[in-house]
C-alpha cells in the first residue's frame, strides 16, 4: 500500500503548509500532487484527508489536547501536531483501521520527526484510539 503511504505524506505536508505557512489547502495540494503523481483513487484519498482533517480541525484539537495536557497545542513541534491531527482524522471519521492510521503516522515521524516525535505521537494516538474503542464498546 505503497500509494496510500505516499497520499498520506502528501496530505501531512499539506496540513503542515497550511498549519505553518497559512497556505491554500487547494493550491498545495495540488502542486505536491503535481511533483509526486498518484493514481486518482490516492488523489482523491489524500484530498479527503486534507479536507476531512481541516474540517474536524477543533475538534480533533481538542481530543489532541485532552491526553497531553503538558503540551498545549500550539506548542507543540508542528510535525508532529499535524502527524497526529491527520491519524486522529483517519481514527476517528473514518473507516481506516486505527493501527493502521498509527502506525502510518509514527513511520512519516520517524522521517519528518525529532527523536521524541515517534514515541510522542505514538502514545497520544493509542489513548485516542482507545478511548474510540470505549465509546463504540459504551454504544453496543
Amino acid at each position: 500500500m505503497l500509494s496510500r503511504r505516499l497520499a498520506r505524506e502528501i496530505a501531512f505536508k499539506v496540513l503542515f503548509q497550511v498549519d505553518l505557512a497559512g497556505a491554500r489547502p487547494e493550491s498545495s495540494l495540488g502542486y505536491l500532487l503535481e511533483e509526486m503523481p498518484l493514481q486518482e483513487k490516492y488523489c482523491s484519498f489524500a484530498r479527503e484527508l486534507v479536507h476531512g482533517t481541516l474540517a474536524e480541525l477543533g475538534a480533533i484539537d481538542r481530543r489532541i489536547s485532552k491526553y497531553s495536557p503538558e503540551w498545549n497545542i500550539e506548542r507543540m513541534p508542528t510535525v508532529d501536531r499535524n502527524l497526529m491531527r491527520l491519524a486522529v482524522y483517519e481514527i476517528l471519521y473514518t473507516d481506516i483501521d486505527p493501527a493502521i492510521a498509527i502506525d502510518e503516522a509514527v513511520e512519516l515521524a520517524k522521517t519528518y520527526g525529532d527523536e521524541n516525535s515517534k514515541g510522542f505521537i505514538n502514545a497520544i494516538l493509542d489513548r485516542i484510539s482507545g478511548e474510540k474503542d470505549d465509546e463504540i464498546g459504551a454504544r453496543d
